[in-house]
């Protein structure tokens, strides 16, 4: 039996639950997994349902008998296959932490995703990618040629079919003009230290104040460096005993930790840009190797 997952973000309003759930029904899908969200103060209703076709039914008719009720509610809706995997790029500048995690748990298919090629302005991690039979594209990006090689990047996504860009530690602004164009598709991650502790060597400056909490945070990337909508953050307390050191290694591993989890989140559709926020709806039971994302 094939499975499919079904999104819905549109106005809250009576029968949409209802209307979707008569409609499964009626083309012989069981619902397997539900969840749903009625944000009050915005008045937008959000939900996600994985179910399963017991008559077979493919895609494009679950697709093209649904459109009916995306009409009568407005609804941005998707129904997508739940074994598809989405192609992701991943940039990386030098710190490889993110990285190297994330070759990993791909590999050992604890994320399920297509990593269609890997973006660098500095030659560090070629090798790594190389190895792992991912293409490697070098792209010196400056101040001065910042068009030229957004140009470079956007012809990369479209020939590789990108629907995911993953800053891992990629060191560089994004233009305005690519965040939009992207919007939705771009994650990004840095540690929690933000705006205290800027610039170079922000676990040095958190050590030599004394901080008590490093933590990490992924968000989408939009115009406003640093300030996207949010899809998952973490922290882990540490003591006056730690070196300055200690706080790079334990900041590196709550890096990893937390844009594993939100690129998790993201390529199983359990994301919803609200506004300024998100709605991040939980893993679905059964969702392969959830609790290793921890």
């Amino acid at each position: 039996m094939k499975k499919f997952t079904l999104t819905v973000k549109c106005n809250s309003q009576q029968g949409i639950v209802a209307a979707m759930s008569g409609y499964l029904a009626a083309q012989g899908c069981n619902i397997v997994d539900s969840s749903q969200f009625d944000d009050l103060d915005t008045g937008k209703f959000f939900m996600r349902i994985g179910f399963i076709s017991e008559k077979g039914i493919d895609q494009p008719a679950l697709v093209e008998g649904f459109k009916a009720i995306v009409a009568e509610f407005a609804m941005e809706a998707a129904i997508r296959d739940a074994n598809e995997r989405m192609k992701m790029l991943l940039m990386v500048s030098r710190f490889g932490h993110c990285l190297n995690d994330l070759l990993y748990r791909w590999k050992i298919g604890a994320l399920p995703i297509d990593i269609v090629g890997v973006v660098s302005n500095h030659f560090d991690y070629q090798k790594v990618v190389v190895n792992h039979d991912i293409p490697f594209h070098h792209i010196k990006a400056t101040k001065e040629n910042k068009p030229e090689a957004e140009a470079q990047l956007m012809a990369l996504v479209e020939q590789a079919g990108a629907e995911l860009i993953v800053l891992a530690r990629y060191m560089q602004v994004l233009s305005d003009q690519l965040c939009k164009r992207m919007s939705g598709q771009i994650i990004n991650i840095h540690h929690s230290f933000l705006p205290s502790f800027k610039g170079a060597n922000p676990y040095k400056q958190a050590y030599e104040r004394g901080v008590k909490l490093i933590g990490a945070t992924a968000h989408y990337v939009t115009a406003d460096l640093d300030e996207g909508p949010i899809i998952e953050q973490d922290t882990v307390r540490i003591t006056h005993a730690q070196s300055a050191d200690d706080y790079v290694s334990i900041g590196r591993d709550v890096e990893s930790q937390v844009l594993a989890r939100a690129i998790h989140a993201h390529i199983h559709h359990r994301t919803f840009i609200n506004g300024n926020r998100t709605v991040v709806f939980p893993a679905s039971p059964g969702s392969y190797a959830s609790e290793r994302m921890g």
